[in-house]
């Protein structure tokens, strides 16, 4: 009699977890660097990601459930992500948005892609990810049609011969980003005499390696690397050939670019995933929204932050008992704060890239 008492209970208990499970709050994960010298791409990222929970909270949740964003620091780690993303696994959380770098990624989807996790990436952009059949999504283009265009851009500014630095701390973003970049700028007429790799996380003396990249007599220097890293950069450029002509890539187009740089990015050529001076009243609300919450203007991965939490929980919101989450993404259109976002097959999407130049301590927009 015991025994069947006993049963009884755990059978009770069991269907009481799972009624708990289908009413309480919708879990999802956030992944990215916000500690050590990425926390200027990851931390916005979280901010814009958050700002899009609250506000969904705001209006009811989904269905009434409460929405829970549950963060993790990667550090730019792969033992440090490994664990998160377990932790988060274990945490029975719906999605995971994130992580910010292709580096990273690499690292978590072994983990995510067996557990049946879809994942949403901001910002990743290596080409690497590209035209897979997996639960892997990302609102950015490749760097295959960024380098493109500043190919594109360059050679048509007379440039010939571009040297570059790139950082292998992100090592699957970064080369794979050169060599779209060389491919691009070959089949122009141009060159790149000299590629130089370094790592942010043992950084290197810039002086020593921006001298030389001087050696090969470039016509400009392009930098694939961090807003910090690229402002060492720059600053070392600046004192060694001021008048050079400097490139850099989306991944330092944040805030802290100019903050950090001030006089050494006057002038320095970028894109960015989103126009700063898009005047429309929902990025207009976001933006007020945001200032409001945080204190601070928000930069582009706060947006692309921001667009990712709001695909994940409209998709949320649509899917139908039992349908799976992935094939929601794969079937709908979800509009983001500037552009409507729609994934191909294999979860990967077109986004503009508006190229910018810094003047005056301004990323002003020239394409």
């Amino acid at each position: 009699m015991l025994r069947l008492i006993a049963s009884f209970l755990i059978l009770v208990l069991a269907l009481a977890g799972c009624g708990d499970s289908s009413s309480g709050p919708v879990r999802i994960g956030f992944i990215s660097g916000m500690t050590g010298r990425f926390a200027d791409f990851g931390l916005p990222g979280r901010n814009g990601a958050l700002l899009a929970v609250e506000q969904r909270n705001q209006a009811g949740g989904i269905e009434g459930r409460p929405i829970e964003l549950l963060i993790r620091d990667d550090a730019q780690e792969s033992g440090i992500a490994i664990k998160a993303v377990q932790e988060l696994l274990g945490l029975r959380i719906e999605a995971l948005i994130g992580p910010m770098t292709s580096g990273m990624v690499k690292v978590i989807l072994p983990v995510t892609e067996p557990a049946g996790l879809v994942v949403i990436s901001p910002t990743s952009a290596a080409v690497e990810f590209s035209g897979k059949d997996d639960r892997f999504f990302r609102l950015a283009s490749t760097m295959r049609e960024s380098m493109h265009l500043s190919a594109t851009l360059h050679y048509r500014r007379g440039l010939r011969r571009i040297a570059v630095a790139y950082d292998i701390n992100n090592r699957v973003f970064s080369e794979s980003t050169l060599e779209e970049f060389r491919a691009a700028f070959g089949e122009l007429g141009g060159e790149v005499p000299m590629a130089k790799s370094f790592d942010s996380a043992k950084p290197p003396v810039f002086s020593d390696l921006i001298q030389e990249l001087l050696s090969a007599q470039p016509d400009a220097l392009l930098f694939i690397s961090s807003a910090v890293d690229t402002v060492l950069l720059a600053q070392q450029a600046r004192k060694l050939s001021p008048g050079l002509p400097l490139i850099a890539t989306e991944w330092a187009a944040t805030e802290q670019l100019i903050e950090l740089g001030g006089h050494a990015v006057e002038g320095l050529y970028l894109g960015q995933l989103f126009d700063r001076n898009n005047i429309s009243s929902r990025y207009q609300s976001f933006r007020d929204a945001y200032r409001i919450r945080f204190q601070q203007e928000p930069g582009y991965t706060s947006v692309m932050g921001y667009d990712a939490a709001s695909v994940l929980l409209d998709a949320l919101s649509r899917r139908a008992k039992g349908q799976p989450l992935k094939e929601v993404l794969l079937r709908g259109s979800f509009e983001g704060l500037q552009q409507t976002i729609v994934f191909d097959r294999f979860g990967d999407s077109q986004r503009r890239i508006f190229t910018t130049v810094i003047r005056n301590g301004q990323f002003v927009v020239i394409e």
